[in-house]
C-alpha cells in the first residue's frame, strides 16, 4: 500500500528565488490549460493541451520562461487538471462517491503553492535530496523513508513553509489488539466517547481562534495587494497553521492508540456538511476535523491489519438503552444524562451512544434485542414520565 512521508526544509535565498519560478510556471501552464478547456466545446485531451501550452508556449516570447524550469512538474500539472476534471465529471455523473466535486479552480498567487517530480527530477543523495534545476535541499529526517519514493511534491504553503512529501509503499503490520472492538461516539467539547469507557477531549482552539478573527477584521480594512495586507494574510496563515497542526497531531496520536488497541472500530456515519448549517455550531464542529479523523482511522486500519465499520447515520444509538433497547425517543442535546424507563438504568448520553454503536456494528441491532422483552415499547416517553429523565448541567 502508498502512503505519504513528508518532512519540512529550509531552502537558501537562491533556492528560494528558483522554487518560486518553478511554482510560477506550475500555476501558469495550470491556468493556460483551464482557460483552453473553458474556451473549448469539448475539453482537449491531455496530449494536447501539454503540446499547446508547453511545447508550442515555450518558442513564443510571451512563455519563452517556460523552458527555464524542468519540463516534468508542467506535465505533471496538466495530469493533475486532467484528474480534477474526471473527478467532476464521476462525480455529476454519480459514479464518485461522497461529496460533490466542484468545477476547477484557476490557482492564485497567494494561495498554496506545490510542484510535482517524478523518478526523472529528483533523487536521495545521502542526507539531502537532489531536485531538478533546484540543486540539493536538506530535509529535517524525522523518520527514515520505508523504501525508494516514487513522486515527490514541493509544498510551499500559505505562511511561507517548505516542505517535501514522498510518495513511497508501505507493508501492513501485523500486531495484536488487546480488545476485540470498540464503539465511538464523536461530539464536540468531548471528542470522542468510546463503549470501553474512555474518553478523548478535544484541545480548545478558542483563544488561536479570537486572534484570527481579529486580524481578519484588520485585514478587511486594509487597501487590497498593500504591503500591509500581505502581512497581515501571512499572520493569519501561520495562526491557522497552528490550529491545523494542533488538531493534526491530537488526530493522530488518538487514531494510532485506537488503531493499535481493537481489532474492529466502528464508527457513525455523520452528516456533516448538514451539521454546520446549524449557525450556533458550525464554528466549533468544522474545527473538530471528524472527517479527517475518520479518513486516518482508515488508513491505520489498513495499515495494521484492522477492521472498520461504518454504521448508517440514521441508526437511532441516542434515542435507545443499551441494556435493554427501550427506545425513548429524541432527546435535546442540554439533556446529558437519561434513566431508562423500562430497567431503570442511568446512562451518560454519549456513554450510551457509544455502546449502541458498536452493538450495531457487530450486529446486533436493536430491533432483536426489543423481541427478547416482555415489556411494551413506546417509541417516544409520555409527558408524565419525563420527569424521571435527569438533566446534566450544560457543557
Amino acid at each position: 500500500m502508498k502512503a505519504r512521508y513528508q518532512y519540512r526544509f529550509y531552502p537558501t535565498n537562491q533556492q528560494q528565488q528558483k522554487l518560486a519560478q518553478l511554482f510560477g510556471c506550475v500555476r501558469v501552464v495550470w491556468n493556460d490549460s483551464m482557460a483552453l478547456c473553458k474556451q473549448s466545446e469539448k475539453k482537449p485531451k491531455s496530449a494536447e493541451l501539454q503540446k499547446i501550452v508547453i511545447t508550442q508556449a515555450k518558442k513564443t516570447e510571451e512563455r519563452a520562461w517556460l523552458g527555464e524550469v524542468s519540463a516534468i512538474p508542467l506535465q505533471q500539472s496538466i495530469a493533475d487538471l486532467e484528474a480534477a476534471f474526471k473527478n467532476f465529471f464521476d462525480s455529476c455523473k454519480g459514479k464518485k462517491k461522497g461529496r460533490k466535486v466542484g468545477y476547477p479552480k484557476f490557482k492564485k498567487r497567494t494561495n498554496s503553492q506545490s510542484a510535482r517530480l517524478t523518478r526523472n527530477g529528483f533523487s536521495i543523495k545521502g542526507e539531502g535530496v537532489y531536485l531538478a534545476k533546484i540543486g540539493i535541499v536538506n530535509p529535517i529526517w524525522s523518520r527514515k523513508l520505508p523504501s525508494e519514493p516514487s513522486s515527490v511534491t514541493i509544498i510551499k504553503d500559505c505562511a511561507n513553509r517548505y516542505f517535501l512529501s514522498f510518495v513511497v509503499e508501505i507493508e501492513p503490520v501485523q500486531v495484536d489488539a488487546k480488545n476485540p472492538s470498540v464503539g465511538i461516539d464523536l461530539g464536540i467539547q468531548t471528542f470522542a466517547v468510546m463503549s470501553n469507557g474512555e474518553k478523548a477531549e478535544s484541545p480548545n482552539y478558542k483563544k488561536l481562534d479570537r486572534k484570527v478573527r481579529k486580524l481578519q477584521r484588520k485585514a478587511a480594512r486594509q487597501p487590497k495587494d498593500s504591503k500591509r495586507r500581505n502581512v497581515t494574510r501571512i499572520r493569519i496563515a501561520k495562526l491557522h497553521n497552528q490550529i491545523v497542526d494542533t488538531r493534526k497531531d491530537f488526530l493522530h496520536k488518538l487514531s494510532t492508540k485506537i488503531v493499535n488497541e481493537n481489532q474492529v472500530i466502528v464508527l457513525e456515519d455523520l452528516n456533516v456538511s448538514g451539521l454546520v448549517k446549524n449557525r450556533k455550531l458550525s464554528r466549533a464542529i468544522s474545527q473538530q476535523g471528524w472527517y479527517e479523523f475518520r479518513t486516518l482511522c482508515e488508513a491505520k486500519s489498513e495499515k495494521f491489519g484492522r477492521e472498520l465499520k461504518v454504521i448508517s447515520r440514521w441508526e437511532p444509538t441516542s434515542q435507545v438503552c443499551s441494556d435493554c433497547g427501550y427506545k425513548w425517543g429524541k432527546l435535546d442535546l442540554k439533556v446529558r444524562s437519561v434513566q431508562c424507563l423500562n430497567c431503570g438504568a442511568e446512562h451518560d448520553r454519549d456513554f450510551n451512544a457509544a455502546k449502541n454503536i458498536v452493538q450495531v456494528g457487530i450486529g446486533h441491532c436493536h430491533d432483536s434485542k426489543r423481541t427478547q422483552r416482555q415489556s411494551k415499547t413506546i417509541s417516544v416517553a409520555s409527558v408524565d414520565e419525563v420527569s424521571r429523565i435527569t438533566v446534566a448541567p450544560s457543557r
